[in-house]
């Protein structure tokens, strides 16, 4: 976020940025003390006439993972959090207008999501069909940083938009999820130190930008360097790069994880960890083009989790980028692992006294009294 004017009173814009805010509902008032931290709907899912499987990704990987992971009784659909669409007043908190405005072109959101049968189709289809979706998980992301606050951990099963900035979306990426979550945590949790943990096999040049010169957020990101988006602008503004070879095999792949959190935790100490878990590792991924096993992925998020845990720093997950079909089973298999290595709890539920310090958590919206009418 900007600094503040020299009179010490926020700017304009900055005003208008913290009334966002401040009045958003995506946090919900009613967290019920039954639900895991697991947010998810079934909105996520893309279904446009078939032309949604002209792209690699599997738009109905999200709704398939909650499907294994109730399969495997681990968690019902009645005990996962459902969160708001975001608004336009909520996208704005990192979004120029401008850049929204962009969205009501189809020809703009085709490039996008590399879809170009999408050009042809009235916007107002788009809307409703392909960026209503995305704006479903913009909403799950964002929540899930509060609940990761309360909770210790959080899983949204979608999001991970890496490759959006505030200006520019591309790689099947409209919003910015990432900074998103970051802004809301940073006013409305009291929070100033959040570390980024990309392992999508794709360089995430989006936060990259938005956070380029704000020491608060601290960047890991390990990706393969031979492929998409070839971003150097946004690589100046990695914290730590740890950049890998195609066809990187899965021994090789968690040792250059293990080195890397060693590093990381000399280096940052945060009060929140965004891990962007991409399967796109996966071997056989026409994408990634990485060879890590599905065991590998398990492991990998293994690491992740009790990197978070051995620290107790909350950690919120996002599922992001996986072009295979094998996917959604590999997520919902590490989840299940997760839970077996008593890394998460999904059992557990909150005590009264636990549900009044997470509305305490939220300190800044009680302390300024806002007109949100």
């Amino acid at each position: 976020m900007a600094a503040a004017s020299g009179s010490g009173a926020p700017s304009a814009v900055e005003a208008l940025r913290l009334r966002r805010i401040l009045c958003s509902r995506l946090y919900l008032d009613d967290i019920p003390s039954s639900k895991a931290p697991v947010v998810y709907s079934p909105a996520y899912d893309i279904s446009f006439n078939g032309i949604e499987k002209q792209h690699p990704f599997d738009s109905a990987k999200w709704g398939r993972v909650r499907s294994f992971l109730e399969d495997a009784e681990l968690l019902q659909s009645d005990r996962i959090f459902e969160p708001l669409e975001a608004s336009e007043d909520d996208l704005l908190v990192v979004h120029s207008e401008s850049y929204l405005n962009s969205l009501k072109s189809s020809e703009k959101v085709a490039r996008i999501v590399e879809v170009p049968a999408v050009a042809l189709l009235p916007n107002l289809l788009v809307q409703q069909k392909l960026l209503y979706p995305f704006r479903k998980q913009v909403g799950g992301s964002v929540l899930s940083a509060k609940l990761a606050i309360e909770r210790g951990w959080a899983i949204n099963i979608g999001g991970g938009f890496h490759h959006c900035s505030a200006e520019e979306g591309g790689g099947f990426c409209a919003y910015a999820d990432i900074s998103l979550c970051i802004h809301f945590a940073f006013i409305r949790l009291n929070i100033s130190r959040v570390m980024i943990i990309d392992l999508d096999a794709h360089q995430g040049n989006g936060h990259e930008k938005d956070f380029g010169s704000d020491g608060r957020v601290y960047i890991l990101d390990m990706y393969n360097s031979g492929i998409y988006p070839f971003d150097h602008v946004a690589k100046k503004y990695i914290d730590q790069k740890v950049e890998l070879d195609s066809g990187t095999k899965t021994e090789d792949y968690l040792e250059n994880l293990d080195k890397a959190l060693k590093v990381a935790k000399g280096r940052f100490k945060p009060q929140l960890i965004v891990y962007n878990a991409g399967t796109d590792i996966l071997d056989g991924d026409p994408l990634g083009r990485l060879k890590v096993t599905p065991e590998g992925v398990a492991i990998r998020d293994e690491k992740v989790f009790g990197f978070a845990k051995d620290q107790n720093i909350p950690l919120l997950m996002l599922t992001s980028g996986g072009y295979t079909k094998s996917s959604a089973r590999v997520i919902a298999d590490s989840i299940i692992n997760l839970s077996k290595k008593n890394l998460i709890d999904t059992d557990s539920v909150l005590s009264p006294i636990d549900l009044t310090k997470g509305k305490l958590l939220d300190v800044n919206r009680r302390k300024v009294p806002m007109d949100c009418g």
